[in-house]
């Protein structure tokens, strides 16, 4: 109880701190899942009828995820420096895959004689891809995003150590002073509210899968 009460006094004193932390990390969640649903998305729509570079680039995609995080933070300092654009880039990548192999597993889910049946119908190709693939697929894409979503934010906290900031700059500095008074209070601060931010995130999404989800193809 008094660990609770010492960590409820520790937020009460540092409000500023914690608001700019954790708006930093919601701006990286934000930036780096809708860009990287933006770029998968469009490649995975682009390589759907070809099997080659369907799977070479989702093979490329998996090759990021096989790359120890702070490897992969800190290999783009010498191009572009410390701070927010080698997190951005570093989220940017770890966050492809779910979107990419959700969308190409969502595409390649319609059945096909609904496809033949909407040709049948005078659609041409765009207009099969816009008005029944994507909707079709678009449950199955959302699932992606959202373990984009959730990847990002707890990834996001290896970006204190390149200067990113974020709500790792709590756990870093409460590791580096343990067992120095607030240490821990410091570390909780990080874990607890990054867990937080990601349960409401992905509340948010359900939300907007439930909204943009045609009722015909909610289960």
């Amino acid at each position: 109880m008094n660990g609770v009460l010492s960590w409820f006094d520790y937020l009460s004193t540092r409000g500023d701190l914690v608001a700019e932390t954790l708006f930093q990390t919601l701006t990286y969640v934000v930036l780096v899942t809708v860009a990287a649903s933006f770029f998968a998305i469009l490649l995975g729509v682009s390589t759907r009828n070809h099997p080659f570079a369907k799977e070479l680039s989702l093979s490329i995609a998996s090759v990021f995820l096989t790359i120890p995080s702070l490897a992969l933070f800190t290999i783009f300092i010498p191009i572009v420096g410390l701070g927010f654009t080698p997190s951005f880039i570093a989220l940017f990548l770890y966050a492809l895959l779910p979107i990419m192999r959700n969308t190409v597993a969502g595409l390649d889910s319609v059945d096909a004689s609904v496809l033949e049946s909407a040709r049948g119908m005078g659609l041409t190709p765009l207009q099969v891809l816009a008005k029944v693939q994507l909707p079709l697929a678009w449950p199955v894409m959302l699932a992606g995003i959202r373990v984009s979503a959730l990847l990002t934010v707890g990834i996001s906290a290896i970006a204190t150590l390149v200067a990113g900031g974020g709500l790792g700059d709590f756990i870093k500095s409460g590791l580096a002073r343990l067992p120095l008074p607030n240490s821990l209070e410091a570390i909780w601060t990080g874990v607890i509210l990054s867990v937080a931010l990601a349960f409401v995130i992905d509340l948010t999404l359900r939300g907007v899968g439930r909204v943009t989800t045609p009722s015909g193809v909610r289960s």
